[in-house]
């Protein structure tokens, strides 16, 4: 008589599907979490937590957000659903930078650049206009990720209150005694028609003459003299300077030495119709007299450049007495030793020229004669009679070598290819310029000193960071703060028009302004009649026009939005700010600035940096190259989470490559997490955890082992996020589905979730089992699979609310104690008794004396300890091996165990599947084993161990 026993059989089941289908199902969560107002409900769960603050560095407001932009977004989320998770109220607050040149640009290109279409205000109101559409796309985008965050109430720099806050926050700089105004060298973008600040500048190659000039000497035997030596008669001297950039030559105005260097007086090449004898550094001599086609030659005199000190060179084309000055800055690495020097075109010659008071005799327009397009001024006058005003300085690089070359200045000349500063944003070569500017000096109230003791004070992912930043700032100039545009935040500062100086009462005045701007915006301070705050001084003063660096827009974020929203649970020092690798000189350096500038600190506690994204080559992302990965690519085709899951698992503090490749194995990891959710959640089946949940205490051996496994993982991931592991935290976790889960627990447990009573004590202690791993689970993964983290949390059993994200880490795990049935260590030996059961299976399974490891009896050959030790837990051994019968066999001679097999003689059950020497013993079921009548009709099986 044949049974069905389907029915007996409690197989997984679920509504968790197996495919994810992501890109189909997120956005229906998406929805959902808008219209349940997720964001405000976790924060109502978090609240009289302690606080967790991460600060969002803001992007830009143009263009759409590329796979850079979400890598950043989502480490970032994974850091505040964390921090959730471990206790804290952690609050998100996005945000956007939206001043500055590459809007302004846009708005140019469509509506001509100011007084072409549109007055100042109007052309600020279309540059406002512009950035809100670019935020509501990126916002989109962001959404879409997953991200989390306060997105209906997000700070933009363009908004009034965040001007006025600016302003608030420059007037507590100059109240600290920051700010300072003068001549001086800035980076000049001829295409910006502005200064840039240093993190607006990148570094490119660049062909450059690379020149050999002669500088003579005004009084020869007195140079020579200094070398102790006596000229003949016809000789001349000579000084060679080595340079890049002939077009500041028109600028130069000394000759600088370095004041330890030796030099040394050469005869050199005929030049200027007689001989001419040179001044070189001796470590540099040789190489130098190479490049003038000279390879013997005669050292008639050394010095050092201390006494060299005042001697008069000639200019190489104008009129003009060059000084020797000494500077540190000059050194023996290349060049000649001597550096030709042009205050207006060089941060190092303008300091030098301070200090011999270089520019003293000369207009500003000798100090810098090149206007802001790049073009010389009309007023220079021509290179020996080699027109050079109305020039642009690149094309006068080849007319000023030729003029050389002419007048036998030019000792040599070729074409160097090299690094040199270019605008980050045109990618075009910037120059040095001395322009009046607003500056942040970094010594004039100790902000230098202050910001490098502060960097000591952060802690910094990964450690390196310190080391970089430090160094930035060591060696960073002033920050010129100052821009010449039109959509930004002005300067808001009456100035004398006789002295140039800000008015005393400048950060009074300011906040006046400042509660003006809060209003009306920044058109308040265009729109401002100076009588109206300064009486009848009011003449005496201009306002300034210049807009702030848009770097101080965002670098005084802490003030304008930390201190500004305690009611979004906000503060300052934030406890975390995560950028790219490139703020350093950026938004970490100028928040850090303008924090110690304010507040005496940093306005953070940790900063921790990802690298940027390249393709499996280590090459850059780039249209160009072909190489680029959309993020709304990969989420239209693979979802969001597996683009969470791929930054999450890459080791973001170097280069994160990307490509589909890496995104197919990606793939691969997340259905195999997925699959464990599904899983544990479908063999949960039938289970109330309010009723149906075993003690610790009271559950099989096997199941409780399992759930300190959970346990210390759970320790171990807790740990990670702390740390900002991610990638360690993806690798545990399929670890533990692959191996401590799939490889053995749920092979293991199958037998009895699927073949004992529904409600018997060892099914329902796997149930808990399975139960307290999948509420664990659930959290592990929430951070880096929010949308899969949420699904499962609709399926898994019992009455729970709403989101997994108002929860904390699950409590319901423990490690073993001491007193447990199965320890550690034995568990250990069995594992390692079971992978050499199946070393042994695996020949028998390939010369087909067996089919599966069921159809083996198992042998374990033992010495007395051993049988000891196996003799409690021998009954069960053969559900934990997933074999037939387990025998020990005794051979007190062993000093280990030797396992044997043969294969069973014994029948299968139908409906266990175990080959058993009692199926048919019951007449009603001849097909069945004696345990499986049991679970049918009977009291049940019971288990301890396994």
């Amino acid at each position: 008589m044949t049974h069905d026993y389907k029915s007996t059989i409690h197989l997984p089941a679920t509504e968790f599907p197996m495919r994810g289908d992501l890109p189909k199902r997120e956005p229906h969560t998406l929805a959902r979490w808008e219209g349940d107002g997720l964001y405000a409900q976790i924060r109502q769960h978090a609240k009289g937590r302690p606080t967790f603050v991460l600060h969002d560095g803001p992007p830009y407001a143009n263009g759409q957000i590329h796979i850079g932009h979400a890598v950043n977004k989502v480490l970032k989320d994974v850091v505040v659903k964390s921090r959730l998770l471990s206790g804290f109220d952690a609050p998100y607050v996005p945000g956007w930078d939206c001043h500055g040149l590459p809007i302004e640009l846009v708005v140019e290109k469509k509506y001509g650049k100011v007084g072409d279409k549109l007055d100042a205000a109007a052309f600020r109101a279309k540059c406002r206009e512009y950035a809100a559409e670019q935020i509501d796309a990126q916002r989109r985008d962001f959404k879409r990720l997953g991200v989390v965050g306060a997105w209906d109430q997000p700070y933009r720099t363009m908004d009034f209150r965040y001007e006025a806050d600016m302003l608030r926050s420059l007037a507590k700089i100059i109240d600290r005694g920051h700010l300072s105004r003068g001549v001086k060298p800035v980076h000049w973008c001829f295409d910006c028609g502005s200064a840039l600040a240093e993190a607006e500048i990148e570094y490119q190659d660049k062909a450059s003459p690379a020149i050999d000039v002669a500088y003579k000497a005004r009084q020869p035997q007195a140079l020579a003299s200094a070398f102790g030596v006596a000229l003949p008669e016809g000789i001349d001297v000579a000084v060679p300077i080595w340079t890049t950039t002939p077009w500041t030559l028109p600028a130069s105005l000394a000759v600088t030495l370095g004041p330890e260097l030796d030099y040394v007086l050469v005869e050199g090449p005929a030049r200027f119709g007689m001989r001419t004898w040179l001044v070189l550094a001796e470590a540099l001599a040789e190489k130098a007299l190479a490049r003038y086609g000279v390879n013997d030659f005669i050292v008639h005199g050394r010095a050092t450049g201390v006494e060299l000190e005042g001697q008069r060179l000639q200019h190489p084309f104008y009129d003009r007495e060059i000084p020797l000055i000494l500077g540190d800055h000059v050194s023996a690495e290349d060049g000649t030793g001597a550096v030709h020097t042009a205050p207006g075109h060089g941060q190092e010659d303008f300091a030098v020229g301070l200090r011999y008071d270089l520019m003293g005799p000369y207009t500003a327009a000798q100090i810098n004669p090149v206007d802001g397009r790049g073009v010389y001024l009309p007023s220079t006058p021509p290179a020996d009679g080699v027109a050079l005003a109305g020039m642009h300085i690149w094309k006068a690089n080849d007319a000023i070598v030729e003029v050389l070359r002419n007048n036998g200045a030019l000792l040599a000349h070729v074409t160097l290819t090299h690094s040199y500063p270019h605008c980050w944003r045109h990618k075009t070569p910037v120059a040095f310029r001395a322009t009046p500017q607003w500056f942040i000096s970094m010594e004039q109230a100790g902000l230098r000193r202050d910001s490098l003791k502060a960097i000591g004070d952060v802690e910094w992912f990964p450690d390196w960071g310190e080391a970089r930043i430090y160094a930035m700032v060591e060696g960073r100039p002033d920050w010129c703060i100052s821009r010449q545009r039109t959509w930004g935040v002005p300067i808001a500062l009456f100035i004398d028009r006789e002295t140039g100086e800000p008015h005393p009462d400048s950060p009074a005045l300011m906040r006046q302004v400042a509660d003006r701007v809060e209003r009306e915006g920044v058109d308040a301070w265009y729109s401002l009649d100076p009588s109206e705050l300064l009486g009848a001084t009011a003449s005496r003063y201009d306002k300034v026009t210049d807009i702030l660096d848009v770097w101080l827009d965002s670098g005084v974020s802490h003030e304008c939005v930390l201190a500004q929203r305690p009611e979004d649970m906000l503060r300052k020092p934030a406890d975390l700010y995560l950028e790219g690798s490139d703020q350093h000189r950026g938004w970490f350096q100028s928040s850090l600035l303008t924090g110690v500038a304010m507040d005496g600190i940093a306005p953070y506690k940790q900063v921790l940096t990802h690298g940027f994204t390249v393709d499996q080559n280590g090459r850059k992302m780039s249209k160009s190259l072909g190489n680029t990965i959309e993020p709304q690519r990969v989420i239209d085709q693979m979802g969001a989470d597996v683009l969470r899951l791929w930054i999450a698992a890459t080791d973001y503090r170097n280069e994160i490559a990307v490509s589909d490749e890496i995104l197919k194995r990606t793939g691969d990891v997340y259905r195999r997490i997925r699959n464990t959710a599904r899983f544990l959640l479908g063999n949960l089946h039938g289970f109330d955890p309010a009723h149906d949940l075993a003690p610790l205490d009271a559950m099989v051996a096997l199941d409780r082992w399992i759930v300190h496994r959970a346990h210390a993982l759970q320790v171990k991931i807790a740990d990670a996020y702390a740390r900002y592991d991610f990638a360690e935290i993806v690798q545990a976790l399929g670890n533990f589905c692959s191996v401590d889960l799939g490889a053995l627990y749920l092979d293991v447990t199958k037998d009895r979730l699927y073949t004992l009573r529904e409600d018997a004590p060892a099914r329902r202690s796997a149930q808990s089992a399975m139960y307290r791993i999948a509420e664990a689970f659930v959290r592990w993964i929430a951070p880096i699979l929010s949308f899969t983290a949420d699904e499962m949390w609709q399926h898994l059993p019992g009455k729970r609310e709403g989101n997994v994200l108002f929860t904390t880490w699950y409590e319901g795990l423990a490690p073993l104690g001491d007193n447990a049935v199965l320890s550690v260590e034995d568990m250990d030996r069995l594992l390692a008794l079971r992978d050499d059961v199946a070393k042994v299976l695996e020949p028998m399974r390939a010369n087909g004396a067996i089919g599966a490891a069921l159809e083996a009896e198992i042998g374990l050959v033992c010495g007395a300890a051993d049988q000891q030790w196996l003799a409690p837990f021998v009954d069960e051994l053969r559900f934990l091996l997933i074999s037939g019968d387990v025998h020990v066999v005794a051979d007190n001679g062993a000093n280990a165990i030797q396992v044997t097999a043969a294969p069973t003689q014994k029948t299968k059950c139908v409906r266990c599947w175990q080959y058993r020497g009692d199926v048919g013993a019951v007449d009603a079921h001849p097909q069945l084993c004696g345990r499986c009548v049991s679970n049918i009709e009977g009291p049940g099986e019971s288990r301890m161990f396994f």
